[in-house]
């Protein structure tokens, strides 16, 4: 078992220096789907090109300092031979990996979903950490309506997520707990504001209640923006305003680290958004993100799974990781995005 002093470590390390992290774990069904959206078949040589291409692109060492890898990457290595996990540890970036087994529905309550996978994850973990990972995540998922979450729906995730942080924990990894609240709904901001409270408030006691060190524990979880399919979008200093307003009401100070996931929005909101945050100030955490589709978006759809097209998406990508990690330090106008994407 890692000390909690060495996971705390661990988790300033890779959200050290601005940097934040790339969420690469996309299972292979979730993959398939976005890659069928671009013409890519999606093989196991096409998935490992494809993570390889993101994973040697020059430069991204100076705004990600990890990368939440999917069991297979894990075990793939570069058309050179080097173990995936191995390349990322010589570039200074931590290796993490995703250990859920995926939302299910909640038996009994339509509509709501329990992350499964707590099955066998002591073993998982031991394997794991053999293979020279160093954090883990495991994602919970609640839909946002005018019903839902039930109490019920909010306590049996939250329960997981402790079950899962303790287990990792154990095993020396750090778990990133990711409560994800879906904003795709018509709801408003405050609405948005009052699930994301309350289900943060149940993980943070269930995680107290199971004794896990909230000293090696990194939040990953949503910004409280409004429902996506509503009418009255709230802007970035809004968004910034009451996501900091609900961090600071339930997020203890001891937690080293919090990222945001990008979740439904496009790259040029999930940057916007980022930023105004990182401007309101310091806070008693390192803020910083963790994103997937609003790193790798524009990235994918340019390689398109041709070799010829490898090198511009990965001038695609690292333009998508320079502008975010402007942002995660306050320092992103659309001035410097219009600049940059001038020159990819």
């Amino acid at each position: 078992m890692g000390t909690t002093s060495e996971l705390e470590r661990t988790a300033r390390e890779m959200l050290a220096d601005g940097r934040g992290l790339l969420a690469a774990d996309e299972s292979t069904g979730t993959i398939t789907k976005r890659f069928d959206a671009h013409g890519i078949e999606s093989t196991e040589e096409n998935r490992r090109r494809y993570r390889e291409l993101l994973f040697t692109t020059g430069g991204i060492e100076h705004d990600l300092g990890g990368i939440i890898l999917y069991d297979e990457t894990v075990r793939q290595s570069t058309s050179e031979g080097t173990p995936m996990v191995s390349l990322l540890g010589q570039r200074g970036i931590v290796p993490g990996i995703k250990v859920d087994k995926g939302a299910k529905d909640l038996a009994g309550f339509p509509g709501e979903k329990v992350t499964e996978g707590l099955d066998g994850l002591r073993e998982r973990f031991g394997e794991y950490r053999e293979l020279g990972l160093r954090f883990a995540k495991w994602r919970t998922v609640t839909d946002v309506d005018d019903e839902r979450p039930t109490p019920t729906g909010i306590h049996v995730n939250a329960h997981v997520q402790a079950r899962y942080a303790a287990l990792a924990q154990e095993a020396g990894l750090v778990p990133i707990v990711e409560p994800e609240s879906i904003m795709d709904g018509d709801h408003g901001i405050d609405r948005s504001a009052e699930v994301t409270e309350a289900v943060l408030q149940a993980v943070f006691d269930q995680l107290l209640r199971q004794r896990v060190a909230l000293e090696g524990v990194v939040l990953k979880t949503n910004m409280v923006v409004s429902g996506y399919a509503g009418s009255d979008q709230a802007g970035p200093d809004e968004v910034a305003e009451r996501t900091l307003q609900v961090l600071h009401r339930v997020v203890p100070p001891a937690v080293p680290g919090i990222v945001f996931l990008s979740g439904g929005q496009d790259d040029a909101q999930a940057t916007a958004n980022l930023d105004a945050i990182q401007r309101a100030g310091a806070q008693p955490w390192i803020v910083s993100f963790s994103y997937a589709r609003a790193l790798q978006g524009q990235a994918m759809a340019t390689w398109g799974g041709n070799e010829d097209d490898v090198e511009a998406a990965q001038r695609v990508f690292r333009h998508r990781t320079r502008m975010t990690g402007l942002a995660n330090r306050g320092q992103w106008t659309p001035e410097a995005e219009q600049e940059h994407t001038a020159g990819v």
